[in-house]
C-alpha cells in the first residue's frame, strides 16, 4: 500500500463509525412491508400447520387395517382441505386432499397412486401398500412451533420473509423507515439522455447508476440533478439537501481542481474529511456532516463510482437502516484469467461466471469502462500487490449479494 493511503477496511470501519441510528420504527401492514428493514424480532402465537394434515391427496387409514399385498375398505367419507372429518372408523378408509385435517384414528395417508377401485357393489377401495405410522402426514408445528422466532430483527424483509409472516397470522410489522437521501451531480459537461450532446459533453450516467442502487436498497431518494459548477450552486443545494435528509451522495467534484467546488462548498456548510484509499476502481472519498445529514462524495469516473458506492457506500447503507450484517456475500471460485501485473492497492476486478465454473476477466479494466459492469455478475476482490494465476483460487463477491 502506498504511504499515506488508507485502507479500505480503516475507511469501512470509519464510515460505520459515523452512520447514523435509524430513526423510530413505524407500523406497516405486512403486505407493504417487502424492502423494509425489520425493528423487532417476531414470534409465532401459533403451530404451523395447526393440526395434523395430510401430505398428498389418497386415503386416510388405519395401519392395523392393513397387511399383506391388497386390502379392500370401504371409504367412510371424504375430507377436503379446510374441512374437518369425523372419527375415523376402525375397518374403513376415509378420501383426503392435501392439506386436510388427518381424521381422529387415521395414523398414516397412502397415496391414490396406490389404491384403486375395488370391484363390487358400494363405495370401496383396493390397497396396495402397507404404509408405517405417520406415513404421507405433516404433524401440527412440523414447519413452525408456538413460541418460536420466525424473523430476526435488523434483516430487509423480502417475499418470502412477508409470506411467512403471514403463515402465523401477523397482520403488521414494525420497521424502520426508509433512509432519506439526496443526491446531485455537478459538471458543466453533464448532459441528460434525450438532449443534444455538445461538443466536450458526455451523458450523465452516474445519476442513473447512483439513484437506481439507492431505490435498490430502500432509500427514499431526493435527486436534486445536475447542478452547475459554481460555488455559490453547490452550497445553496447543500443547505436545502441538509435540511431533511439523513444523507447526501454526490459523484465528482471533491478535487482540489478550479472547477471542483463540491469540497470546498462542504468545508462552508459543515464538515468535510478527504480520504485517498489505497482501493481500484476508486481512491478519492470525501466523508463529513452538512448540519444533520452525513455526507459522502464519490469519485466522479462510472466504474469508480460504481464499485466505491458497493464496497463503501452499501455498508454505510445498511448500518443507518439498522442492518446488523453488512459484510457482503463472498465465496471461493477459481480464476481462469492471468492478472500478472496487480496494483500496490486492492483491486475489484469485473469478472463473469464462464459454463465451465470459473471466472473470466473483462479485458479492460479501466475506470471509466461501464461496459464492464454491464458484462460482469461480480467482482473479485484482489488484495494488494497479489498476482493471479490461472487456476488460482478468488475472492468472489456476486452482485446478487451486493445488491441486497
Amino acid at each position: 500500500m502506498k504511504q499515506g493511503l488508507l485502507s479500505v477496511d480503516d475507511a469501512l470501519l470509519r464510515l460505520l463509525a459515523g452512520a447514523g441510528t435509524p430513526a423510530d420504527p413505524e407500523t406497516v401492514p405486512t403486505l407493504q412491508a417487502v424492502g423494509r428493514v425489520l425493528a423487532r424480532s417476531q414470534y409465532s402465537t401459533i403451530n404451523v400447520p395447526p393440526m395434523d394434515t395430510s401430505f398428498m391427496d389418497g386415503y386416510a387409514v388405519r395401519c392395523a387395517d392393513l397387511g399383506g399385498t391388497a386390502t379392500r375398505l370401504p371409504v367412510s367419507q371424504r375430507i377436503a382441505a379446510g374441512h374437518v372429518g369425523a372419527p375415523l372408523a376402525a375397518g374403513t378408509a376415509a378420501r383426503i386432499f392435501t392439506g386436510a385435517e388427518i381424521p381422529p384414528g387415521a395414523d398414516a395417508v397412502v397415496m391414490q397412486e396406490a389404491c384403486e377401485a375395488a370391484e363390487g357393489n358400494g363405495d370401496a377401495i383396493l390397497i396396495r401398500h402397507s404404509p408405517k405410522p405417520g406415513e404421507w402426514i405433516t404433524c401440527r408445528g412440523a414447519d413452525i412451533a408456538a413460541g418460536a422466532e420466525i424473523l430476526a430483527a435488523g434483516i430487509r424483509l423480502r417475499p418470502q420473509e412477508a409470506g411467512l409472516a403471514a403463515s402465523v397470522g401477523i397482520a403488521e410489522l414494525p420497521v424502520f423507515p426508509g433512509l432519506k437521501v439526496a443526491v446531485f451531480f455537478t459538471g458543466d459537461e453533464l448532459v441528460m439522455p434525450g438532449e443534444p450532446l455538445p461538443p466536450g459533453a458526455i451523458y450523465n450516467s452516474n445519476r442513473f447508476v447512483l439513484t437506481s442502487l439507492l431505490t435498490r436498497f430502500g432509500c427514499e431518494v431526493t435527486d436534486y440533478g445536475i447542478v452547475p459548477d459554481r460555488l455559490d450552486c453547490t452550497r445553496a443545494v447543500l443547505r436545502e439537501a441538509a435540511s431533511g435528509h439523513d444523507l447526501i451522495l454526490t459523484s465528482g467534484g471533491v478535487s482540489v481542481g478550479e472547477e471542483d467546488h463540491v469540497r470546498p462548498a462542504v468545508e462552508a456548510e459543515g464538515e468535510l474529511s478527504m480520504w485517498r484509499i489505497a482501493v481500484k476502481p476508486g481512491k478519492p472519498l470525501a466523508f463529513g456532516k452538512v448540519g444533520r445529514a452525513a455526507f459522502i462524495g464519490l469519485p466522479g469516473n462510472p466504474v469508480s463510482s460504481f464499485v466505491t458506492f458497493l464496497v463503501l457506500v452499501r455498508p454505510f447503507i445498511l448500518a443507518s437502516q439498522g442492518i446488523e450484517k453488512t459484510e457482503p456475500v463472498s465465496q471461493p471460485m477459481r480464476a481462469d484469467f492471468d492478472w500478472p501485473k496487480p496494483d500496490v492497492r486492492r483491486e475489484f476486478l469485473r469478472v463473469k461466471l464462464n459454463d465451465s465454473g470459473g471466472l473470466d476477466l473483462f479485458p479492460n479494466q479501466s475506470s471509466v469502462v461501464l461496459t464492464s459492469t454491464a458484462w460482469a455478475d461480480g467482482l473479485v476482490d484482489n488484495p494488494e500487490r497479489n498476482p493471479v494465476c490461472r487456476g488460482d483460487i478468488v475472492r468472489y463477491l456476486p452482485f446478487s449479494g451486493l445488491f441486497d
